[in-house]
């Protein structure tokens, strides 16, 4: 007779991980450039590109808020999973505090996220 498998969160945490490994892989260091080099330096786009009205157009617009969001969430889950990993690599292993510290704060960011973005209006 065989025993059932044991039912597993795993899959879950791995997915939001992945996908946020490579949003930020292939999105974070673009992101990175436009936001803190390009825009303030003024290089190679206007000055006025990261304006408060062109930003907020650009979070009250459904396409713009699922951007927005996908990027704070899924990176915030990367994080908290690379974080809660790395606690067993250093030697602290890590019990279900720790698991929930770190899952929890993403969730809390990505809760807080949801509610900025639907506080803009549309």
């Amino acid at each position: 007779m065989k025993r059932p498998l044991k039912r597993s969160n795993a899959p879950i945490f791995w997915a939001l991980f992945g996908a946020g490994g490579m949003l930020s892989a292939l999105l974070g260091p673009m992101l990175v450039f436009i936001t803190g080099i390009a825009v303030p330096l003024g290089l190679l786009l206007p000055a006025d590109t990261m304006s408060y009205p062109k930003m907020l157009a650009f979070a009250q617009n459904l396409i713009g808020k699922g951007f927005i969001f996908a990027i704070i969430a899924l990176f915030l889950w990367h994080a908290a999973h690379r974080i809660f990993h790395s606690l067993h690599d250093i030697g602290i292993h890590a019990g279900r505090g720790a698991r929930l510290l770190c899952y929890g704060l993403a969730m809390l960011g990505t809760v807080l996220a949801a509610y900025a973005l639907l506080a803009t209006g549309f």
